[in-house]
């Protein structure tokens, strides 16, 4: 019933996106793994784990999309839960290292040993299995947006408000886990991985493997979030981003429909966060970081907001041009995506995807009207008899 629920909902611009996740979560790997390296379709492994981060970062920005393209919650702390899962799964590769470390500790991970910790902390317990870790790479992110969204929506916090807690949130966070204290490996966070599921990390067959699993997951949480917004729910969350007192004198719960939403956006998130450790080898408290979080408006701003496929491009694009730009003129790169805001703000304000499904449907409409006949009118009245 689900399944048909979600194919029900899909229109053709978002079957045509999952079909090209889905394309490239087998041509990619393929490509990397099967053609010579001579081969001018060949994907160098470097290349496949910088596509994999970007599929990441591009499924953070459809989490974000969905709160505030369809709800109107400006979330400047989809960081915080993008970080918290990533630091679910590098736990789990922190327990797989085992006697490997540096210090050769079977238990404690290397920093605990520098540290001098004499056993493990509890809530470490259960991340030596992968389901466990799995599982707390939703439950946590989930349970910090359900415990922050009951008390502000209750309190019908909106707008620059709640922007603004939400950035303290991911702050506050940060500077928890910048302490060596917390258990999480301070400033240097958690790194030096070794294995996922017994498999070498640095493999390019694991490589290929995780970039798979980003577009494939990546490919779900899109048919999810169509099915979310195009069902009569959906309806009414727009209905809530343009109108909330107008909604809430229809009788809805206002609150509890923007709690379930921000709730699976933070999951979304934090599958996001989980998928991106193992590609870039390294989790630590930068992630937390407020700007980490206004650079995922800004992908979701550059492609489009409300569009769903808008905020996925928007990552993709403004994270490859970061990849070129940074290495030509890396002092540079802040100045030009502040000016990339503001172009796209002033000129561009429904983003790409939008401006350009806006320019397809005015030329829809004038054809329509162009090829309609007009209704012949007699030019005298019959005389009557």
């Amino acid at each position: 019933m689900i399944t048909a629920f979600l194919l029900r909902s899909l229109d053709r611009k978002i079957i045509v996106a999952i079909a090209v996740l889905l394309a490239l979560a087998v041509f990619v790997p393929a490509s990397n793994l099967l053609l010579p390296e001579d081969s001018p379709l060949h994907v160098p492994t470097y290349l496949v784990a910088l596509f994999g981060k970007y599929l990441t970062y591009a499924l953070l920005a459809l989490a974000l999309d969905l709160v505030w393209g369809y709800c109107g919650i400006l979330s400047l702390g989809h960081g915080a839960f993008f970080a918290l899962g990533g630091y679910a799964m590098g736990m789990y590769l922190m327990r797989q290292i085992g006697p490997r470390g540096v210090y050769g500790d079977a238990i404690l991970p290397d920093f605990m040993v520098f540290l001098n910790w004499k056993e493990l902390p509890w809530f470490w317990y259960g991340f030596d299995q992968f389901w466990f870790a799995a599982l707390m790479v939703v439950v946590v992110p989930g349970l910090l947006a359900f415990v922050f969204g009951w008390f502000a929506f209750r309190s019908r916090v909106n707008g620059v408000y709640l922007s603004i807690i939400t950035q303290a949130m991911t702050y506050a966070l940060l500077l928890a886990f910048f302490r060596n204290d917390m258990g999480f490996g301070g400033n240097n966070g958690l790194t030096d991985f070794k294995d996922i599921l017994g498999f070498n990390i640095q493999a390019g067959g694991t490589r290929a493997a995780l970039f798979a699993a980003s577009a494939i997951m990546l490919a779900l949480s899109l048919l999810v979030a169509s099915g979310i917004v195009r069902s009569k729910f959906g309806k009414v969350l727009v209905g809530i981003r343009d109108a909330e007192s107008r909604v809430r004198f229809l009788g809805f719960r206002v609150e509890h429909m923007k709690l379930f939403t921000f709730v699976v956006s933070a999951m979304m998130a934090g599958i996001a966060g989980a998928l991106y450790v193992p590609q870039v080898g390294i989790i630590n408290p930068g992630e937390f970081a407020p700007a980490n979080s206004i650079e995922v408006v800004i992908w979701t701003a550059v492609g489009g907001r409300a569009t769903l496929i808008g905020p996925i491009i928007g990552a993709v694009l403004v994270n490859g041009g970061k990849t070129i730009f940074t290495g030509l003129f890396p002092e540079f790169w802040l100045f030009a995506l502040g000016a990339l805001f503001v172009a796209v703000t002033l000129f561009l304000p429904k983003g790409i995807v939008g401006t350009i499904s806006g320019y397809i449907a005015s030329r829809r409409e004038y054809r329509k009207a162009a090829s309609a006949k007009p209704v012949p009118i007699d030019a005298e009245p019959q005389a009557a008899e």
